[in-house]
């Protein structure tokens, strides 16, 4: 694995880069599987991805990224091919998505597949609209029983001032908490096991009905706090521990946005850092068996990735509200069917464009896809500013578009330009001014098609950040 991305002209598909595409067949069974919050250097880093069965047979994205910093923003982008500012599912106003728009789940019912979701996060189910079009959702929380049931829900209130803050609330007496503090569950044990046996028998029933299906999977073990182990615990011992404990708290309630400055020691940030890695080691190797097993026993499409990905200290930032950093967006993307030859794809791509790659997988017309023209893929990267409970700073309060170009990245902030290369596996530099006046649009050389869909694209962004702020 090169630890640089390609300049966007050598890594396509279809005949470009030597990828090439057969006659390919409708599938019968799609499963998109993501890791929530995985980032790409947690895969690529360290021993390698870990998926020596995906990684031989699969068409794998390099270069791809999330269009938003967190679950929301970033699974509305998968299920409508939009950008945050197109689908509204933003962290500032916390809408869902808007209700007119289709979702995947919708067109893939309309084209005769059963819809399913069994997730591990509740923010991709009823509560911002995610689950439009499903005809399940399975919850995984309701279906395992809890392990240290009190730490569990110590753990959930701490690390969510939202619920802290309704602890001596009516709605607390009412039970209206029960489901938030449930599904906090996944936060401190693990369920990967137990989303794939839910899968495997979803598709087990549809195939006694020769029933196609649309399988949606999430799993937690790489999202806050970091399954190191299947029960929680801290990486250090001793002291090492506490700091760590410590760290966590800062990290999830990002303490940062308050005080403007990053309250995490170094070391503990790279410790933290480290748990991610540390998770996704300990289930690559069931993501690995598991996708082999549906790609070979049910003739099935599988796409495997990441929703977004993490900020451990990139650029000032923590956690994964609100950033545009590619620690906080860069994703791992492994594509996987028949007639679609293996390979690696350097080109920048966007996550979003799961979306109309999996439409054109079932025959409807789509101009452009991942598979077959991965280049015409505008990876754009957009976030809201975070409103941590009333306590943000003002030097936060912004919002933030950033696209990239082979190996740049251009980020447009309170009307300033902004460059930066794109990351390494030895880390990620800094935005640095542009300066007065330059305008990347019009000095990268596109053509003018291209240059107008990206003015119309800011001019969009801004009037939606000036309608949220």
């Amino acid at each position: 694995m090169d630890e640089t991305e390609g300049d966007g002209g050598g890594g396509g598909a279809g005949g470009r880069g030597g990828l090439a595409i057969a006659a390919v067949p409708r599938p019968h069974h799609i499963v998109m599987i993501v890791a929530d919050s995985l980032r790409w250097d947690s895969v690529y880093g360290g021993d390698g991805p870990r998926l020596p069965w995906l990684q031989a047979n699969a068409r794998v994205y390099t270069g791809a990224r999330s269009a938003g910093c967190w679950t929301l923003p970033a699974t509305a982008s998968m299920f409508t091919g939009l950008l945050p500012h197109e689908h509204g599912a933003d962290t500032q106003s916390r809408n869902g998505l808007h209700p007119e728009l289709p979702t995947l789940a919708e067109r893939m019912r309309a084209c005769g597949y059963a819809t399913h979701q069994v997730t591990a996060n509740v923010a991709t189910t009823d509560i911002f609209g995610l689950d439009r079009g499903f005809d399940e959702v399975v919850r995984i929380w309701k279906e395992v029983p809890p392990q240290h049931k009190k730490l569990h829900e110590l753990m959930v209130l701490v690390g969510k001032p939202r619920l802290r803050r309704k602890v001596l609330s009516t709605d607390w007496v009412r039970g209206k908490l029960s489901e938030d503090i449930e599904a906090g569950k996944v936060w401190l044990q693990d369920t990967v096991a137990d989303v794939f046996d839910r899968a495997r028998r979803i598709l087990a029933e549809n195939d006694r009905k020769n029933q196609p299906t649309f399988l949606f999977l999430n799993l937690m073990e790489t999202h806050f706090p970091y399954h190191v182990s299947p029960i929680f615990e801290p990486l250090g011992r001793g002291f090492s521990a506490i700091t760590e404990l410590i760290g966590l708290y800062h990290l999830v309630n990002q303490t940062f946005m308050a005080r403007g400055s990053q309250p995490i020691a170094p070391d503990t940030m790279a410790r933290i850092k480290s748990r991610q890695r540390v998770a996704w080691e300990r289930i690559a190797g069931q993501v690995d068996a598991f996708v082999r097993e549906m790609y070979e026993g049910q003739d099935a499409l599988v796409v495997f990735g990441s929703d977004h990905g993490e900020c451990f200290g990139e650029m000032g930032w923590a956690y994964h509200f609100n950033n545009v950093t590619d620690g906080g967006n860069r994703i791992p993307l492994f594509w996987l069917q028949p007639g679609v030859a293996p390979g690696e794809v350097e080109t920048p791509v966007s996550g979003r464009d799961v979306f109309g790659s999996l439409l054109a997988a079932v025959g409807e017309d789509v101009p452009a896809t991942l598979v077959a023209e991965p280049e015409a893929s505008e990876c754009v990267l957009e976030s809201a500013w975070y409103d941590s409970q009333g306590k943000t700073l003002e030097k936060y309060k912004y919002n933030q578009l950033c696209f990239v170009r082979g190996r740049d990245r251009y980020l447009l902030r309170e009307g300033v330009w902004y460059g930066a290369p794109t990351s390494t596996l030895a880390g990620e530099t800094d935005f640095q001014p542009l300066g007065s006046g330059v305008d990347p649009i019009e000095e990268l050389g596109d053509g003018p098609a291209q240059r107008a869909r990206r003015r119309r694209m800011v001019a969009d962004f801004e009037a939606y950040s000036e309608r949220i702020s």
